[in-house]
């Protein structure tokens, strides 16, 4: 109950006092290639990231408890308007108030039957806990990406690498994914 605690208090905290995006200066170039890292579908298949090539991609830590749930309805639009150009990866996580708690396949009906999504689901993550994914560790370590060190702060915070694989973006929670900061971007 206390951790539940903390991760909302400092999640809120978050939502409330940062900067609701930050982006890589430009010509930074990743340290580590995006396209290497091993990532499994919900369906537990691998999902090969070099097949995205030439097209954005868009990461997002999802949960079906949460308050920005409703996000799955817009980044469904989203990708329907855009699916040509971008893709879509939602990230299932228990780590933010532990509003993730299904099975994969509970994750999967949710979406599919609640919002109509098409797009990517990966396999459950763990992004603040141990082991961390690996997906959230090149995003989040300098080193890797080139630039940014920001973990999600809460549920639905969405990260966006261009058609070449380098980090461009990232977005905190309230930011709208149809919003013109947003779709600025793509």
């Amino acid at each position: 109950m206390v951790s539940f605690i903390v991760t909302a208090v400092s999640g809120f905290a978050s939502v409330l006092f940062s900067k609701s995006s930050i982006s890589a200066e430009p010509g930074v170039k990743s340290h580590s290639s995006f396209y290497d890292i091993k990532l499994y579908n919900i369906d537990d298949e691998q999902i090969q990231l070099d097949q995205f090539k030439g097209k954005k991609v868009i990461i997002v830590n999802v949960a079906s408890r949460c308050g920005y749930t409703s996000q799955y309805k817009k980044l469904q639009e989203l990708y329907e308007k855009h699916g040509n150009k971008l893709e879509i990866i939602a990230v299932p996580c228990n780590d933010f108030g532990y509003q993730e708690p299904g099975t994969a396949n509970q994750i999967k009906d949710f979406c599919e039957l609640n919002y109509g999504v098409t797009f990517s689901i990966a396999s459950k993550q763990k992004i603040k806990s141990s082991p961390q994914s690996y997906l959230y560790n090149w995003l989040s370590d300098p080193k890797l990406n080139g630039w940014n060190d920001q973990l999600p702060s809460w549920n639905f915070c969405k990260y966006v690498v261009s058609e070449k694989g380098e980090l461009m973006h990232f977005f905190r929670s309230s930011v709208d994914p149809l919003s013109k900061e947003f779709l600025n971007t793509l």
